[in-house]
């Protein structure tokens, strides 16, 4: 019978053993304690993670997470809580959010330019150059 094969793993028997359980766990876990374990996962993502992008998605899930877990509390109080103001000012940090901007800016100039949209047009919307742009064309 299939059901006998199946087993319950339940997350607090899990531990803490991989980032991906923790965010699980953290939606999951009560106001009081979500803090903490929102803090643990962003030194454990600071300290394991080495591709910038995966890490600062991944602290943005957590703060995203927590922000939803508390919605009596600002952005701000947040980030100071989980000690993220320090870290969204690191060149790191600010660097990573450069290059998405750049790539989600590079993505929608590509798109504009598949449904026929002027280059000057494009040049208006993305902030990008007319050669910027003419580069990208060439893409399509």
């Amino acid at each position: 019978m299939l059901l006998e094969r199946v087993t319950r793993i339940y997350l607090d028997e899990l531990g803490e053993s991989s980032l991906g359980v923790g965010v699980v766990k953290l939606v999951i876990e009560t106001e009081e304690a979500a803090p903490a374990l929102a803090k643990r996962l962003i030194a454990q993502a600071n300290q394991k993670l080495n591709d910038v992008t995966i890490k600062r998605d991944l602290i943005n899930l957590i703060e995203t997470i927590i922000v939803y877990k508390l919605p009596k509390k600002s952005r701000e109080e947040i980030e100071a809580m989980l000690g993220l103001s320090e870290l969204k000012q690191t060149r790191v940090y600010q660097e990573a959010l450069e290059e998405g901007k750049a790539e989600t800016t590079r993505k929608l100039a590509l798109n504009l330019l598949r449904i026929g949209m002027s280059l000057e047009q494009i040049a208006e919307v993305t902030e990008l150059s007319l050669q910027q742009i003419q580069v990208l064309q060439k893409e399509i």
